[in-house]
């Protein structure tokens, strides 16, 4: 499958808190990256599971303000964290700028089995 270079996405962590699903966007967020290109789940999806996995590099990705919203966002990445637990990914598909379907929930290895 041939995938659209320019596929945008932003990587946002947030918290892993007791009564918050991993498959609704949260309220707070910690940090937040805009990605402008490769923002599909079987390129950064990959590529996040990688670094978290196996400490590989991360590259392409811009700080920005917890507040900046996009009208071309393809992909919202949200990395679950907190001391003592496992880390968890959710990757949402957007249309037009909104937040749309959560396509998946899980732990890094997870996504590297479907998506790698």
């Amino acid at each position: 499958m041939i995938k659209n270079m320019a596929t945008r996405a932003q990587v946002r962590f947030a918290t892993r808190e007791e009564g918050v699903t991993f498959s609704e966007h949260p309220n707070a967020i910690h940090a937040q990256f805009y990605v402008h290109n490769d923002g599909y789940p079987e390129f950064l999806g990959v590529e996040i599971a990688n670094s978290l996995e196996r400490e590989e590099k991360v590259d392409s990705w811009e700080i920005e303000h917890l507040d900046t919203k996009h009208s071309d966002i393809d992909y919202i990445y949200y990395i679950w964290q907190a001391p003592g637990k496992t880390t968890w990914i959710s990757i949402f598909k957007t249309e037009m700028g909104y937040e749309d379907e959560c396509i998946f929930v899980g732990e890094p290895q997870k996504l590297l089995e479907k998506y790698d």
